[in-house]
């Protein structure tokens, strides 16, 4: 009695699992075609960004005084990251870093994630190595997270904000 209670419980609850798991994969809000387009427009972001190409950089981003752009600060008062808002601070800020020598962003594509959040905002995740010679950065690769919240604007997805953070090195081991 105990066996086929057990049994039954079991087939219940691996088969709910499999519903709940169709039906989160029924939710998700993208598509993947549209997850795929996000994702070309991230390399596209790497490859303007890498060209130092501001023109086209300010056009991938959404444009409001809403858009953000966390970076590394030169100014002391602002501490050493910040947060810059709205088109000009963000178009300032990749000008100023842009032009403080060269700059190479690397990202590991094979770990580039891209979700929806709602039918109308994305966000991705990619860990990367980013060559700097910006605010007493030594211009050696060094690395960093960078986190995108996209939005769709009309039919093509936008840069609301990102958010680049260094990665602090591991603590020292103790033996």
């Amino acid at each position: 009695m105990h066996k086929t209670l057990l049994v039954a419980l079991t087939v219940s609850a691996l088969s709910t699992g499999a519903v709940a798991s169709a039906h989160a994969v029924e939710n998700e809000p993208l598509d993947a075609a549209t997850l795929g387009a996000i994702k070309s427009k991230f390399g596209r972001l790497m490859k303007l960004a890498n060209n130092h190409d501001f023109k086209a950089l300010h056009g991938m981003f959404w444009q409001s005084p809403s858009t953000l752009l966390v970076a590394k600060s030169a100014i002391q008062s602002e501490g050493n990251w910040a947060g810059f808002w709205g088109n000009e601070a963000v178009d300032q800020k990749l000008r100023d870093i842009g032009s403080s020598g060269p700059v190479v962003l690397d990202p590991d594509y094979s770990k580039l994630k891209v979700v929806g959040l709602t039918r109308d905002v994305a966000e991705s995740y990619v860990p990367l190595n980013i060559t700097v010679s910006y605010a007493g950065q030594d211009g050696t690769p060094k690395p960093f997270l960078m986190i995108i919240n996209w939005i769709k604007v009309a039919k093509d997805w936008k840069i609301a904000s990102e958010i680049i953070l260094p990665v602090p090195p591991a603590p020292p081991v103790k033996e």
